[in-house]
C-alpha cells in the first residue's frame, strides 16, 4: 500500500465526549496512530460559529439538532498531523450510527447515538482546511518533532 501524503485534520470531541470524560481516551487513540497535535483548546461554541461549521447541512432535518448538541458545552478542537491523517482519524471515529460502528472505533465503542456521537473528523482536504480556520488562527499552532516520528 502506497503511503500516503501529510495532511491536517480538525477533530472536535463534542460536547458529549467532553461531559463523559472521554478527551483523553480519544486523544489517545488518535496519538497511537502517530498523528501528531498540533494544536488544541477547549471550545464553548458560539450558534454563529455552529451555523459556519454545519453549513452544508443547513436545511436539512437534522440540521437544528446538531447546532442545538454542539453548543450545549463546550467541545475540545484540536488539529492533527501525520499521513492520510484524514482518513485514518475518519476509520479510527467509525460510523456515526454507534449500533454499526466497528469495535475499536471510538464510536462503536463509546457511541450511545447518532446524535450525539461523540466526535467530529474533517472528511475531505478541502474541509479540513474550512475548518481548521473556523476554529485556530495560525498562532495557535505549535512546531515540534514527535519523538518516534523517524518510524512512522
Amino acid at each position: 500500500m502506497p503511503e500516503g501524503s501529510v495532511e491536517r485534520t480538525l477533530v472536535l470531541v463534542k460536547p458529549d465526549g467532553v461531559r463523559r470524560g472521554l478527551v483523553g481516551e480519544i486523544l489517545n487513540r488518535l496519538e497511537r496512530k502517530q498523528l501528531r497535535l498540533l494544536a488544541a483548546k477547549l471550545v464553548c461554541v458560539t450558534p454563529e460559529l455552529a451555523e459556519k461549521h454545519y453549513e452544508e447541512h443547513m436545511g436539512k432535518p437534522f440540521y437544528a439538532g446538531l447546532v442545538s448538541h454542539i453548543t450545549s458545552a463546550p467541545v475540545f478542537a484540536c488539529v492533527l498531523e501525520g499521513r492520510s491523517a484524514i482518513s485514518v482519524v475518519r476509520l479510527l471515529t467509525g460510523a456515526t450510527n454507534p449500533q454499526t460502528a466497528a469495535p475499536g472505533t471510538v464510536r462503536g465503542d463509546f457511541g450511545l447515538a447518532v446524535t450525539p456521537n461523540l466526535i467530529h473528523a474533517s472528511d475531505s482536504p478541502t474541509s479540513a482546511t474550512r475548518e481548521i480556520a473556523l476554529f485556530f488562527e495560525p498562532s495557535e499552532f505549535c512546531d515540534y518533532t514527535r519523538t518516534g516520528a523517524e518510524y512512522a
